[in-house]
């Protein structure tokens, strides 16, 4: 059975390529997220919408429990909520190290706040979507707790099939959009923005009203709509999630939790941003990947899987498993490649004692085989390769790439197709 981190490993790979689509816009949303994933912790997500004028609970971030105790009399609230900051889910059902249930906390004492902090931060939080061991907790968000009266949906994706930025929303928050679009789909409301005018006052104003805010409330939420777009353009993103997007029985409209994708394309624009991007939790094989424009995701087996996309990777992962062995991971290229690269991908693989054998599976569109083939060859020499090499090419130069693996003298496996490739690999493991 795979460990809870390759679990959530192949949930990230499925999701990111196989996740039904629950709308036309969101279904190109998924396929727009960018070739690495910008990590943001709540707290920073939050901060970027309150900069740009989003309503988000007032909150501080606290790195010791003195910190939290301290910023829990600052906000002098009637409620405080209690956050530990790690990126994975289901904070709220999971275990601390320390023996304390929960990652999220209500209460309306300030010093349950600090003593609460003492045992999260330093300690591991293990949830249903972390190793077992769990995640360091370094930071606890200490936010001012709001009552909910209604709970309604909003975001805006970059949708390739309007050519530009859709407004999505729904009456009905607070719970999985997927399931809202497919038990009640006339729930679900849009509005197609043209990405030169910008949002329009009267697309604001229809939106808040589909979504049921009446009075001074529909106002209120028209402008917190606008807002969300210009932050959607102003930081590059390709999708802002509001879920829920509420309102209090105070008589406010408050942004509770946001997701926030980012391009990538654009992070020479947002440096700022980027810089924040926290790699704390990922695996050092990842971090290491990542220096070297190279995606890696691990997973439990012994046959190292060497890609260029994620259709592609999980097309191989599956084709392994239907002819009997297991994926050791899924390294993926992506376009513009260097021999350097291929270098790269090499050491990282063979570096990884689980792997018992090397499948390259590449096509190539922009990618160019006789690149690959130049950087196998090289790889193979310095590194001295031990391990079964199987190895499948298909596209640009490829029969120029075929004679350079051929006439290398290496002990390199070539392989007519995919599934060619997935037998004789399976077929080296087996031998051993």
């Amino acid at each position: 059975m795979a460990s809870p981190a390759a679990a959530q490993a192949w949930k990230l790979l499925r999701d990111l390529v196989l996740r039904p689509p629950l709308l036309a816009v969101r279904s190109q949303a998924v396929q727009l997220t960018p070739r690495r994933w910008l990590n943001l912790q709540e707290y920073q997500s939050k901060k970027l919408m309150s900069d740009h004028g989003v309503r988000v609970q007032r909150f501080f971030v606290a790195d010791t429990a003195k910190e939290a105790l301290e910023a829990a009399k600052k906000l002098n609230a009637k409620e405080f909520v209690l956050k530990a900051q790690i990126l994975a889910g289901g904070r709220g059902k999971g275990v601390f190290s320390s023996g304390l249930k929960g990652g999220v906390h209500l209460t309306k004492d300030p010093q349950v706040v600090g003593q609460l902090a003492k045992q999260m931060i330093g300690y591991n939080l293990a949830t249903k979507q972390t190793a077992k061991e769990g995640v360091k907790v370094n930071k606890v968000m200490v936010a001012e707790a709001l009552d909910i009266s209604r709970e309604t949906y909003l975001a805006i994706l970059m949708d390739r099939s309007y050519n530009g930025p859709v407004l999505v929303g729904s009456p009905q928050g607070g719970v999985d959009i997927e399931e809202v679009a497919a038990s009640n789909p006339e729930l679900i409301f849009k509005e197609q923005i043209d990405i030169m005018e910008g949002i329009k006052d009267s697309q604001a104003q229809r939106m808040a009203e589909n979504l049921g805010f009446l009075g001074p409330l529909k106002n209120q939420a028209a402008d917190q709509i606008k807002k969300l777009y210009n932050l959607f353009l102003k930081i590059d993103a390709t999708q802002v999630e509001v879920n829920p997007f509420g309102e209090t029985p105070e008589g406010q409209v408050v942004c509770f939790d946001a997701k926030i994708n980012f391009d990538d394309n654009a992070e020479f624009r947002q440096k700022d941003i980027f810089a924040m991007d926290d790699k704390s939790e990922n695996e050092p094989i990842e971090n290491e990947a990542a220096k070297y424009d190279l995606k890696y995701i691990g997973l439990d087996g012994n046959i190292a899987c060497f890609v260029n996309g994620a259709g592609l990777a999980m097309a191989t992962c599956d084709i392994i498993f239907l002819n009997g062995g297991k994926p050791a991971n899924f390294l993926d290229l992506g376009g513009g490649v260097k021999e350097s690269q291929v270098y790269q991908a090499f050491k990282l693989l063979t570096a990884d004692p689980k792997v018992e054998a090397i499948l390259v599976n590449i096509f190539g569109g922009i990618v160019n085989c006789a690149i690959i083939a130049n950087g196998i060859t090289k790889a193979c020499r310095e590194l001295e390769l031990k391990v079964p090499l199987v190895v499948r090419l298909e596209g640009t130069n490829v029969h120029e790439a075929q004679n350079i693996l051929n006439n290398s003298g290496l002990p390199i496996t070539s392989a007519i197709d995919l599934e060619d490739a997935a037998k004789k690999s399976v077929a080296c493991v087996a031998k051993k």
